[in-house]
């Protein structure tokens, strides 16, 4: 009964790893969860943008580690609100900021959001308006003097008092930015609009002039509406800037590339033929040597395929070539588990043992290397996805990551999956037919 309930367990995994590896998967959109399930390829792969940003601040002048940390969390929520699939956003020394954009074909627009600071603030503009892109000065602490002649205008709240926000469209079908306020900005937002009824109420971000629209009426309920000509890109673009919060340093862009794929597509399809030929040998390879074992070990890899894909493409993981290099060699490792087994099953049955005992001593036998040679592995691991975050090595992340994914999943197929497989056949196989069935 025991192995029947593995069964059954075994075959709930196995269609719960096929239905994600399904190429058109349609995604998990239940109730208030919304994912997408889709393979994402890294820069070497699909190509992209890599940019590389740093504080703009004087030379000499030393950067706040924590300001530096901050800076690098709102780069990345940035990245990620733009839709990027899988980006790559990285701290490089103390000052400088690694951005890796796969599959972005316009790397001008993604760029100037992420590095602009995004400092929003509502000013009092009494009942002169200015039009949208007019730079002013604020009485907002800045690194600048203003000049004697120039007008500073009054900053009545920032940016920093917006709870939510969210792209839609006005009556007239134009794009507009709605926010709403938390409790302190709805105070500072009611007690203004009450008493400059017929004023205008500047929203302006990074000292430049995005609307100015008339306070027709109080404003109580602590949400507004940004207007001003926006196109979806430009809308959705400020709405990422304002709601993941103004950058606590200046960025500045000091360098960056377009990438092609390292590899082409015909390039791509020989690497997958490769592959697929290898596949073939391999399971030709256990299935002649190991017989009646082999096959069900062939059984347990291309499962053992399946749920490992099926786990990168819903974690996500960007599939990077050292990171397939690192899902191949875990295959490997799935392989090399089942062969301790099967060969110390061989010696078993050589020295007269039943089957079912010979089955059961052959893996308390191979258990402690197979676990050894796997912790020592996933421990390489730990250590390689370490040095590749300190030291901004992507490629070695990337390996590190698969490989010790793939190296778990292979430890189950082989403990579990070969071994329950084997105990549902057991009953079928006699002990005359030892050496047809185990090649012994």
């Amino acid at each position: 009964m025991r192995t029947y309930r593995w069964l059954v367990i075994i075959l709930v995994i196995v269609a719960v790893a096929i239905w994600i590896d399904l190429p058109n998967n349609p995604g998990i959109h239940i109730g208030g969860i919304n994912r997408d399930i889709d393979t994402r390829l890294g820069l070497d792969l699909v190509g992209g943008v890599q940019a590389l940003l740093e504080a703009d601040l004087p030379e000499g002048t030393t950067v706040d580690a924590e300001k530096m940390r901050t800076a690098t969390r709102i780069v990345e929520n940035r990245v990620n609100g733009l839709g990027v699939t899988e980006a790559l956003v990285q701290q490089a020394g103390d000052r400088r900021i690694v951005v890796e954009l796969p599959g972005v074909e316009d790397p001008t627009v993604a760029i100037s959001t992420i590095q602009e600071t995004g400092l929003l603030e509502f000013v009092d503009m009494g009942s002169t308006p200015l039009v949208a892109g007019t730079i002013i000065v604020t009485d907002i602490a800045t690194s600048e003097s203003p000049r004697a002649d120039e007008r500073v205008w009054h900053t009545v709240m920032t940016g920093d008092t917006i709870e939510n926000v969210q792209v839609s469209r006005d009556p007239s079908g134009q794009y507009v930015i709605q926010f709403q306020l938390n409790s302190e900005g709805a105070d500072i937002f009611a007690d203004y609009t009450t008493n400059h009824v017929g004023e205008y109420l500047g929203i302006v971000l990074d000292k430049t002039v995005v609307s100015a629209p008339n306070v027709n009426e109080p404003i109580t309920e602590g949400e507004g509406v940004i207007s001003g000509a926006f196109t979806i890109e430009s809308a959705n673009n400020l709405a990422v800037q304002l709601r993941y919060g103004s950058l606590p340093i200046p960025l500045k862009v000091v360098e960056t590339r377009t990438i092609g794929p390292s590899l082409g597509q015909e390039s791509m399809q020989k690497s997958l033929f490769a592959l697929l030929i290898g596949f073939i040998v391999v399971i030709l390879f256990m299935a002649l040597y190991y017989r009646l074992p082999g096959v069900l070990a062939d059984i347990s890899i291309i499962i053992y395929a399946l749920v490992t894909f099926s786990i990168l493409r819903y974690l996500p993981v960007t599939l990077t070539l050292p990171g397939i290099a690192g899902f191949m060699l875990s295959t490997g490792s799935a392989l090399d588990a089942n062969i301790l087994i099967f060969e110390r099953l061989k010696e078993e049955l050589r020295a007269g043992r039943k089957l079912n005992q010979a089955v059961d001593i052959a893996w308390k036998r191979a258990w402690p290397s197979i676990r050894d040679s796997n912790v020592a592995t996933l421990i390489t691991c730990t250590i390689l996805f370490w040095f590749g975050s300190a030291f901004g090595a992507t490629i070695v992340k990337g390996f590190s990551l698969t490989l010790a994914i793939g190296v778990m999943i292979s430890l189950f197929t082989a403990i579990v999956v070969t071994r329950t497989f084997l105990n549902l056949v057991l009953a079928y196989v006699q002990d005359k037919n030892y050496s047809r069935w185990f090649g012994i």
